[in-house]
């Protein structure tokens, strides 16, 4: 490589940093920034630290700040979306009665001991009365008002242990013409509190969309609604009750942001006996989770990625390392190309980490690089093709919003979500892409067109209508092949639902599905666990799901009758140690340990790794277990005039010259690699040589390092 000059101290470059961050004028206009690729959410006004240089800022929190706010983001070039909390948030307006003269403390969730439920102070979980979405309707006219393109109301969220509220006992009066029954009591009564609660979070999502609606056609504009949410395996895991998947029949909700980061994807789960965190694979079956929520429903969904996550007792190795696992494994979803790529950015770059260690440490220099860099390509990801490389695909697990309803007593399902995770995770481990099929979709045109295999369980879990079992049984008939593992002992069989005619009948879910298919309990022998239907087959695996995730015999056993599905499915079974997927020029990958396949894989080549600040060119990149690899691809960069191929700053092209307007977070450390086979005679940053400049003749890149300012600046090349 050519080295052109020393980079200027950091003492020198400093005091420039911070005076062109005073700077005022607005970084120009990305004429893509239209598409909305990707996204922040912040509560704060613009500042240096918060310039992360997406298309859009989603400012957060209603009130009387929010117009100004969204103001000083429109001003230095954003798209404005405004998204609030649905299920809390600063409303005290309503809950003290400033609002409507009423105190509307009660409709706050409240457990069996009579504690309010709260995200801090008298910031309280709602129990959403109707005047409750009044109030939020309200609020969302100020962003209405103030210009914003899109509103997203996150996080519907209610407690599985709340339901013990004045609210509440009124809402289960309304709406079963009945008094209310105290949650714990009975299977039914949990059941019927759950149902209640999927339904008002619903009720108030309608509301407040339908004022949108309403506000669109006074004004001729087109306002997008989304609405911010974890995936169902995390709030059924943590015990929480949200609407997900009916949402798609709320009029005017035009899609979600896939809440997913270490947060949600380190909680721990058991593998062949093994309890333990599982980063990566949890955060893979989470996103897919999302992806499957939107398929053939015409919506849309952001993946959220957070570089750190809200418990602010770890040090930023942890931080990094598990950021890197969830982006993989969103990225190892080809189907999505919008990223939230950060929640509160302020608190990223200006905070300090483990908080209230006497060793708290800032970003370190190398990860605010990285950070950016990964920022930045996320807006490339909207590839025109893709290539896997990895074990069978086309295999689902079946999973319904009702794993949400059976998460407390008096009977709860497996607390560590075994009758999910025991079905996907000896899959995933084997390099199988698994996905989760959301079992209240299936009724729509071509949700299952992709799936070859699918496995059900109706442990945990129960199906919301009879029509999905007659399409699971068409599904078969045209030669699916469906793989039951259930021991018919879930108390939640019995609850007084559709299948069993209000309880007046001894069916059972599973049964009314058998009768469906036309088969019977006889029909199913040990010695031959795959019964022809159509032209396709079930089988059923009398134990519990839960078996699989608590001891590796079972899990072992269960892999191999899933091999046997998808043999008899006519699709070859394959395992790898590895998922690795081609995005166009990108390659994304994850070793997986714990994995029973053999081998490994290794990427030759010439590869930029997008983890590595450095941007080092790699002619070899293994992937090795435990690995998580984000490469750009050399070979697949088309010769040419000089191009930016990655940085750590938004880099918007001059037409017609060798010339970008560059911009990131202020006071952080810069690279730019630009395709250049040629040095160039000079390079300059608002006509200021640019002190560190390198050529790297081989593989013809140039890298020119610079610290960022938050005010628009031209990086130049001339080649005279």
């Amino acid at each position: 490589m050519t080295k052109v000059r020393p980079l200027l101290p950091f003492g020198v470059l400093l005091p420039l940093c911070l005076a062109h961050a005073e700077l005022p004028p607005p970084f120009p206009g990305d004429p893509e920034q239209a598409l909305e690729r990707t996204c922040f959410q912040t509560s704060q006004p613009w500042s240096p630290r918060g310039n992360l240089r997406s298309d859009v800022a989603l400012v957060y929190g209603i009130g009387p700040s929010l117009p100004k706010r969204m103001k000083s983001w429109r001003d230095r070039g954003y798209r404005i979306h405004v998204m609030t909390g649905v299920s809390w948030g600063e409303y005290q307006d309503y809950l003290y009665g400033r609002f409507d003269g009423e105190n509307h403390v009660d409709n706050a969730q409240t457990d069996r001991d009579g504690k309010v439920i709260s995200h801090g102070g008298d910031v309280y979980y709602m129990c959403p009365a109707e005047n409750f979405g009044d109030f939020l309707a309200r609020g969302i006219q100020q962003a209405l008002e103030a210009g914003a393109e899109a509103v997203h109301l996150e996080e519907p969220e209610f407690w599985a242990r709340a339901g013990y509220s004045e609210g509440f006992k009124r809402e289960w009066k309304a709406f079963y013409k009945e008094d209310w029954q105290d949650p714990q009591a009975t299977v039914d009564a949990q059941w019927k509190a759950s149902k209640l609660k999927y339904y008002l979070y619903r009720r108030a999502l309608q509301q407040v969309f339908d004022h949108v609606a309403a506000f669109n056609r006074k004004t001729g504009k087109k306002i997008r609604c989304y609405v911010p949410t974890h995936s169902l395996l995390n709030y059924a895991h943590w015990r929480i009750v949200s609407p997900q998947s009916s949402l798609a029949r709320i009029d005017g909700c035009d899609g979600y942001i896939a809440q997913v980061w270490t947060g949600t994807s380190r909680t721990p789960n058991h593998f062949r006996g093994v309890g333990r965190e599982r980063t990566f694979e949890t955060a893979f079956l989470e996103y897919g989770a999302m992806q499957n929520l939107v398929r053939a429903t015409g919506r849309g969904v952001w993946y959220l990625n957070d570089p750190i996550e809200d418990n602010p007792r770890h040090d930023w190795n942890d931080y990094r390392t598990n950021w890197e696992s969830t982006l993989v494994a969103s990225l190892l979803q080809p189907e999505v190309a919008q990223y939230e790529v950060a929640p509160w950015p302020e608190r990223i770059f200006g905070g300090k980490y483990p908080r209230g260690a006497a060793g708290a440490k800032p970003i370190p220099p190398e990860y605010a690089t990285e950070l950016q860099v990964v920022m930045h390509a996320l807006a490339d990801m909207k590839q025109p093709d893709h290539e896997w490389d990895c074990g069978t695909r086309g295999i689902g697990v079946l999973v319904s919003d009702t794993l949400m309803f059976q998460r407390e007593q008096p009977s709860s399902s497996d607390p560590d979500m075994g009758h999910f995770y025991g079905l996907a995770l000896p899959a995933l481990k084997r390099g199988i892409p698994v996905t989760p099929v959301q079992l209240d979709n299936i009724t729509l045109p071509g949700f299952l067109d992709d799936q070859k295999v699918l496995v059900l369980t109706y442990e945990g879990q129960k199906p919301q209508g009879p029509e999905v079992h007659d399409r699971l049984a068409e599904w078969v008939r045209n030669g699916g092949v469906l793989l039951v593992a259930d021991d018919d002992r879930d108390p939640y069989n019995q609850v007084k639902e559709w299948w069993n005619d209000g309880g007046t009948t001894a069916m059972i879910p599973l049964r009314h599905l058998f009768a469906a298919l036309g088969v019977a309990d006889d029909d199913f022998k040990e010695e031959s666990p795959l019964l022809d239907v159509g032209k396709g087959a079930v089988a059923w695996l009398r134990r519990s799901p839960v078996d699989f995730s608590r001891d590796a015999s079972a899990s072992d056993e269960f892999a191999a009758t899933l091999k046997t599905a998808v043999e008899k499915s006519g699709t070859p079974w394959r395992e790898t140690d590895h998922l690795l997927l081609r995005r166009g020029p990108y390659y994304v990958a994850a070793g997986l340990d714990e994995s029973p396949a053999g081998g490994s894989k290794v990427l030759e080549g010439r590869f930029v790794n997008l983890f590595d600040p450095e941007l080092k060119v790699r002619t070899e990149v293994a992937v090795s277990p435990g690995s998580r690899t984000f490469l750009l691809d050399l070979e697949r960069i088309k010769p040419g005039q000089a191009e930016v191929l990655a940085s750590a700053c938004k880099a918007l092209p001059k037409d017609g010259t060798t010339a970008w307007t560059v911009e990131g977070v202020g006071d952080t450390p810069a690279v730019v690699l630009i395709k250049s086979a040629r040095v160039p005679a000079s390079v300059t940053l608002d006509g200021v040589p640019v002190p560190d400049v390198t050529h790297d003749a081989e593989n013809g890149l140039l890298y020119i390092r610079f610290h960022n300012t938050s005010a628009p600046r031209e990086l130049a090349l001339s080649y005279d």
